[in-house]
């Protein structure tokens, strides 16, 4: 299956890309549910919190994954992020779940809820997605 295989591969260049960079971990995905890991060290802002920014860059990570394994594996690229953060977070591991709430022939809409190590809501995100044919330039 192409579509799949393009998928793998895009997904393989995003982990040499951002996710590594960040510290983002994959670690349970299927078509109704991707969850991921990212470390707060080395992803805070000047006063010592969880940077806005890197809730973002997991909740995409976990919402266009989300949204392609869904789409049965057709690319997918991000057209709108919304992120709300509830609370604070100086320490240890970050856990996005993401869920699917609206997969169409052309648009994908996905929730993601971060929470820290204690169980506790930090972000509550909504990305939605394009739902593509082909990779862009292939």
């Amino acid at each position: 299956m192409a579509l799949a295989e393009d998928y793998s591969e895009a997904a393989g260049q995003l982990v040499e890309q951002l996710n590594d960079k960040m510290g983002i971990e994959i670690v349970d995905w299927n078509p109704d549910r991707v969850v991921a890991t990212m470390p707060v060290k080395g992803n805070r802002q000047p006063y010592g919190l969880m940077h806005g920014g890197a809730n973002a860059v997991l909740a995409e990570a976990a919402g266009s994954t989300c949204a392609a394994l869904k789409s049965g594996g057709r690319p997918t690229v991000g057209l709108e992020l919304s992120c709300t953060h509830h609370r604070g977070v100086k320490e240890g591991l970050v856990t996005a779940v993401a869920t699917p709430l609206h997969i169409g022939r052309s648009t994908a809409t996905v929730e993601i809820v971060i929470s820290d190590e204690e169980g506790r809501r930090t972000c509550t995100a909504r990305l939605t997605c394009m739902v593509l044919d082909k990779l862009p330039g292939k």
